[in-house]
């Protein structure tokens, strides 16, 4: 004997309002509607064990940021950066540490431009050298290029002809211009930063503070007094 089982679930809102709709199951059709939603409610049961066991060890978020890496760098080390700007280059450290100043600074452009073209320069082969300057191009110089750096027209024109038939010194013009900006304008607010002060154990120059001018008010000189 076969049981059916009449659901009136809602109302269909497509069709007139007056009209209900109706399913008609059988008892074998019933069952697996049964174990349907029993495995669903199993499956969320699990889904809600995994997020509450996940949160109570942390609280994981896609823009977190990963834990800043231990400070190997040692103090007087750090302090012969400040001597000139090509110190500063000259060691790894040094770089990645300004780099990642000027990541704060929204210019991380320039360093890597000019890491771009030191690499270039030591190319070999022609065909490497070929692909290496459409890549820096793309990259750095193009007017639709993601990491464009600031150069005039004039210079960009020119590397545009010169990247044609490329040699090791067709991108020196720009770097030139490049690390100048950075050496006068870029260096001296690295030396002042928060990155590189916490590494020499220095603090900053004491913040300029104004005085507040004292007003003085000058009464009426009474009848009869002498002149100051």
């Amino acid at each position: 004997m076969k049981i059916f089982v009449f659901l009136f679930p809602q109302f269909n809102f497509s069709a007139p309002k007056e009209e209900a709709y109706f399913k008609m199951l059988s008892e074998d059709e019933l069952l697996a509607c049964r174990m349907k939603d029993t495995n669903l409610r199993n499956k969320k049961g699990r889904l809600s064990l995994l997020l509450t066991k996940s949160g109570s060890h942390e609280n994981v978020s896609p823009e977190k940021k990963p834990p800043a890496k231990p400070n190997h760098i040692a103090p007087d080390l750090a302090m012969r950066w400040s001597d000139s700007f090509e110190e500063l280059l000259s060691h790894s450290d040094g770089v990645d540490v300004f780099t990642r100043f000027l990541r704060t600074q929204f210019s991380e452009e320039n360093i890597e431009f000019w890491l771009a073209c030191e690499d270039f320069k030591t190319t070999e082969s022609a065909t490497k050298l070929q692909s290496k300057a459409k890549q820096i191009h793309a990259i750095f110089i193009d007017k639709e290029a993601p990491k464009e750096i600031n150069i005039d027209h004039s210079t960009k024109a020119t590397i545009e002809k010169n990247i044609l038939r490329p040699t090791k010194s067709c991108f020196d013009v720009a770097q030139d211009k490049i690390y100048s900006l950075m050496k006068r304008d870029c260096y001296p607010r690295f030396l002042t930063s928060d990155i590189y002060l916490t590494l020499t154990k220095r603090t900053g120059p004491p913040a300029m503070t104004r005085r507040r001018s004292r007003s003085f008010v000058f009464n009426e000189r009474p009848e009869g007094t002498a002149a100051w």
